[in-house]
């Protein structure tokens, strides 16, 4: 144990000195990944191992560690290049590669500080921790935007509760960020299972299969995956670079988990003819989808409903316009509630996000045949927003915090659930359900139901402290100031 803190020490302090020359949490995480994917691949070429993972012996580690100066940051760039051209997870993990420390000498401490631990031999929990670590406090800088690409690890945990992923079957995610939900259900599996060598080795190579399209995130992804002791350091990418949304690959999960990017808009930018840059909607037409549409929340519930088996079973991250909006979200909803078992959704509180003023909620459905009655007859809401106060410093959303929600969810016999709400009893209560008859009755379908009570101008005595409330109204002006920006666009 003092040997793992010692080293989550070293790396934390170091990542401190960087940051005083300008070096943001996720260039020293960039750089941390490279040099300690090296150092692992120099373990493996070793005895007991003896494994051949493409490096070529000009670029290995043994050739970082005896340059210095002018000389060892000229190497480094060239190695950093060169290993972006190979296949596979190497290739991957290099892609558009650049080394942002220009200090030759602060390069050369971080090179001797990756050097002094067995990577290979060190647990994959520990490995999997620190990293994490560093994962989580580059989303809190939110100067860099990196937020974007992570889940809070409490809200994956509580999804991956509810689906209880089994062995031997498949997960995907089509926009999957740094791996959050791949690792959550690694660790699920693996407590939850007694498995044999043969579902070991499924769970380890062809358990999971991802997307993401921005190389960085998607390099900080595999990393994450292999220290976890998922996939193989010469094997192939789990993580694909292509946009999951331009096409049905025809592969059929058993399971997707899922928060796909926030913001409505799907766009691609170009240069017009002054030399500005613009912004495009852009639309995918596909014989699979419902609606055609720009609306990149509803084209992910499409695609991911296409993603499944007819057998496989969705957890799925979704904004509020999701539930609501008109047009192509009606059909959408519409076709959602009829072909698939919709069967749960969970309402998120703000403050729990990265991205300011988001109001999202977790759709749980379950894929069937083809049938001509609607697979749904009735959704069951848990409100964990209504008079929910969370903020991303002093009060982050804990796994302790969303337990009765799991209890209600009944992840072991979801068929046998009972109300929390009671119109004379319990009205306040939090767990509820409605019939398809209901919501198909609702104006545009909707899904977009409360009934609780806002206490926190009613109750003056509970009211949140002062600056959990600024936060509280921040997030709902800039939610306001999204829509407002999105007509803005379209109107352009």
């Amino acid at each position: 144990m003092n040997a793992t803190a010692s080293i989550v020490s070293r790396v934390w302090s170091f990542c401190t000195t960087l940051r005083d020359d300008g070096v943001s949490y996720g260039d020293y995480l960039e750089q941390l990944t490279y040099l300690i994917f090296l150092k692992m691949a120099d373990e493996y070429s070793q005895p007991p191992y003896n494994r051949k993972v493409g490096i070529p012996i000009e670029y290995n580690w043994p050739s970082l560690k005896v340059k210095r100066g002018a000389e060892l940051e000229v190497h480094y760039v060239t190695l950093l290049r060169e290993l972006g051209n190979k296949p596979g997870m190497l290739g991957t993990i290099f892609t558009k590669a650049q080394n942002k420390i220009q200090d030759p000498a602060k390069l050369y401490r971080l090179i001797d500080m990756v050097n002094e631990t067995q990577w290979v031999t060190m647990g994959a929990d520990v490995k999997g921790d620190i990293y994490e670590g560093l994962l989580e406090r580059n989303a809190e800088d939110t100067k860099s935007g990196a937020g974007q690409y992570f889940t809070p690890r409490a809200l994956i945990k509580v999804m991956v509760e509810c689906v209880r992923p089994e062995p031997n079957k498949t997960i995907a995610d089509p926009a999957c960020g740094t791996g959050g939900f791949f690792l959550a259900a690694y660790d699920f599996l693996v407590k939850e299972h007694q498995m044999d060598k043969t579902q070991k080795v499924f769970l380890k190579h062809e358990t999971f299969n991802g997307n993401e399209i921005v190389a960085g995130t998607r390099r900080l992804a595999l990393m994450n995956m292999f220290l976890h002791n998922i996939g193989e350091i010469d094997g192939d990418s789990m993580v694909s670079p292509n946009d999951a949304l331009v096409a049905d690959s025809g592969k059929r999960y058993d399971y997707v988990l899922a928060n796909p990017p926030f913001g409505k808009k799907s766009s691609m930018s170009f240069t017009n003819d002054d030399g500005e840059q613009e912004k495009d909607d852009l639309t995918y037409n596909r014989q699979d989808f419902w609606a055609t549409t720009s609306n990149k929340q509803l084209n992910f519930v499409q695609h991911i409903r296409t993603m499944l088996k007819t057998t496989g079973r969705a957890a799925v991250v979704v904004p509020d316009n999701v539930l609501f909006e008109g047009g192509a979200g009606e059909t959408v909803r519409k076709k959602l509630l009829e072909t698939t078992e919709l069967h749960t959704i969970l309402r998120l509180p703000t403050g729990i996000f990265y991205a300011n003023g988001v109001k999202a909620n977790v759709l749980f459905f379950d894929n069937r045949a083809a049938s001509k009655e609607s697979w749904t007859k009735e959704v069951w809401y848990y409100d964990y927003r209504t008079n929910i106060h969370h903020t991303l410093k002093k009060k982050p959303l804990r796994f302790e915090d969303l337990q009765e929600f799991i209890a209600c969810y009944n992840p072991l016999n979801r068929h046998e659930r009972k109300e929390l709400w009671n119109e004379q009893n319990n009205p306040e209560g939090r767990w509820r359900k409605f019939s398809y008859e209901q919501i198909i009755a609702r104006d545009k379908t909707s899904l977009d139901i409360f009934w609780l009570k806002d206490k926190s101008l009613a109750d003056l005595d509970n009211l949140p402290e002062p600056d959990e409330l600024a936060l509280e109204i921040i997030d709902n002006l800039e939610a306001g100031l999204n829509s407002f920006r999105e007509i803005a666009a379209a109107l352009r």
